[in-house]
Formats: structure tokens, C-alpha cells, sequence
């Protein structure tokens, strides 16, 4: 006897993705109007920083598109060739956008270092300015994302994104105050080549858990041996095998596993639903499918190990 459920619609969680269609929006356009100005300033004033940063801008604007489609992608419903849909898109859209922030990074950190060999003038004040509102804009995008940065892979990604924008931003106007007031005009690239190791640092957590979520690893925020004795200690149950937690998109979580039941007398519906209860209420797991088998089936169970078939 087996059962599956997909509680995907409690408690609104399925919907994540569409409240944040206006935060992406808002920072898509904030950020492709702002790349267009600070490069324009950048090119005037000779500016690595802030051409850096108007780079780094446009990467962000891919990465927020990226994301945005990702997570449109993982409401696209079921089909006959894609029984699980595509939420997975997610999960592939928040590994991308890792990579685009290393490659961006690495590119400011080998641009940088060669600006320190010979450090070029630049202006101060105009470094300040442009850059203050790109702290400003930055900021603000971040914050229509940190609602869900932590639920939501694809969307710390975003929020990643966004907040190491306004750190780059942040370091420019920094740089800026110190080219006016000591006139050093190293400051430029080694400010540009400090932000590059933060956020380099600050992306490796993403790129990591992306990577473990495509090959189906179980989520961090699930903790495998105690979902195990969770099911055990289930009225009912004597063992449980072939558990598999995994992340069917950077919000949905998965699990199929093997009941063994005490005896043939146990109430299987109501088996099923404190099943089904248990991993929602705790480990916020909501496509559950189970396999209820008796004492003498689970002896035979070709996925049990042990066992008597093998």
C-alpha cells in the first residue's frame, strides 16, 4: 500500500514565487537605468571602481532576470514528459547566478590587481556621488528580497546579488572620501580588489548549496536522522528503509520512504495522516509518498537492506 500527497498550497508557501514578480521588476528596471549612468560616469572620470561596479550592476541585472525566470519556470504546471514540472529551474537559476557573481568578481579582483601596477587619477566627488546612489538602489532591492532569502534559494540569490551591490557600492564611496582627502590613487583598485574576496566569500555558500541541491542532496534545513526516528516513533511502525529526502525546486521539498507496519492490524489511513502531519508541521515537507508493507512483505522488499531477495 502506498500513498502520495502534495500539500504545496498550505499555508500560501506555493506562492512565494509570485509575490516577488514586482521586487524583481522594480530592481531589474532600478538597476538596468543605473548601469547606463554609472558607466557613463565611470568612462568620464576614469573610475575602475565604479566601472567595476557598473559590470558588476549588469551581471545583476541578468541575475535578477535569471532568477525571475527561474521561479515563473517552477509554477509552470505538470505534464506527460515532466510529471515533477520544471521547479528544479530554480535551483539551476541560483547556481548560474553564483557563477555570474565569481566570474564577475574574479574579473573586477585580475582588472584591479593590473590597476595597481600603475594607479590612474580619478574624481573623488563624482566616484561619491554615483556611487551613493547606487547604495541607495542597491539597498532597496535587497530589502524587497529578504523576506524570502531565507526560504527561498533562487531568491537569496537574488538578495546576494543585490546586498553585494550595495557593499560595492559602499567601498566606492569609501574610496572616493580617501582619493579627496590623501589623494591616493591606489586606493581605487585596492578598495575594488577587497570588495571582489568579500563577496567571492559571501557566494561560496550559494554555489555550494546549489551544486547539492541538482544532485539531489538533502536540504540543509532538513535533518535526515531526525525525520528517520520521527516516522519510527509513529504508532504503527517497526522500521522505516528506502528514505529519500531531496529538493524538487528551492522551495519544495520531497520525500519518499518505506513503513514497515507492526502487524497487520494498524490503521492505515490514520497511519497516513499522522505520517503526512509530522513531516509538514516539522520539517516543512509537503510532497510526501509513503509505502505501507507488512512484517513479511518488508522481509522480501527488493529496496530493503538485508534483504531476503538480495
Amino acid at each position: 500500500m502506498s500513498a502520495s500527497h502534495d500539500h504545496g498550497h498550505d499555508h500560501g508557501h506555493s506562492h512565494a514565487p509570485a509575490s516577488f514578480n514586482r521586487a524583481f521588476a522594480i530592481g531589474i528596471g532600478l538597476n538596468t537605468v543605473f548601469v547606463g549612468i554609472e558607466a557613463f560616469y565611470g568612462w568620464q572620470i576614469n573610475s575602475l571602481a565604479l566601472l567595476a561596479d557598473a559590470g558588476h550592476n549588469l551581471s545583476d541585472v541578468a541575475g535578477l532576470l535569471l532568477a525571475w525566470g527561474g521561479a515563473l519556470a517552477g509554477k509552470w504546471r505538470p505534464d506527460a514528459r515532466h510529471t515533477y514540472g520544471f521547479k528544479r529551474a530554480s535551483i539551476l537559476a541560483a547556481f548560474i547566478n553564483a557563477v555570474l557573481l565569481l566570474v564577475a568578481m574574479g574579473s573586477l579582483g585580475w582588472e584591479a590587481l593590473h590597476r595597481l601596477q600603475s594607479p590612474q587619477p580619478t574624481q573623488g566627488w563624482t566616484m561619491m556621488a554615483v556611487a551613493g546612489v547606487g547604495i541607495v538602489i542597491n539597498t532597496a532591492t535587497a530589502l524587497l528580497f529578504m523576506r524570502g532569502s531565507q526560504g527561498d534559494l533562487n531568491i537569496r540569490g537574488a538578495f546576494l546579488h543585490m546586498a553585494a551591490d550595495a557593499l560595492v557600492s559602499l567601498g566606492v564611496v569609501l574610496g572616493g572620501a580617501l582619493v579627496l582627502w590623501q589623494g591616493w590613487t591606489w586606493v581605487d583598485p585596492v578598495m575594488s580588489l577587497l570588495i571582489a574576496v568579500v563577496i567571492v566569500l559571501g557566494t561560496w555558500g550559494l554555489l555550494r548549496q546549489s551544486v547539492h541541491l541538482l544532485f539531489d542532496g538533502v536540504p540543509d534545513s532538513v535533518d535526515l536522522p531526525a525525520v528517520r526516528q520521527r516516522l519510527l516513533g509513529l504508532p504503527g511502525v517497526a522500521e522505516v528503509h528506502d528514505l529519500h529526502v531531496w529538493a524538487m525546486g528551492t522551495s519544495d521539498v520531497a520525500l519518499t520512504a518505506h513503513l514497515v507496519l507492526t502487524d497487520a492490524g494498524v490503521d492505515s489511513g490514520a497511519l497516513l495522516h499522522a505520517a503526512e502531519h509530522a513531516l509538514h508541521e516539522h520539517f516543512e515537507i509537503r510532497h510526501v509518498t509513503l509505502q505501507l508493507e507488512s512484517p513479511a512483505y518488508a522481509l522480501h522488499c527488493a529496496l530493503r537492506e538485508g534483504a531476503a531477495c538480495q
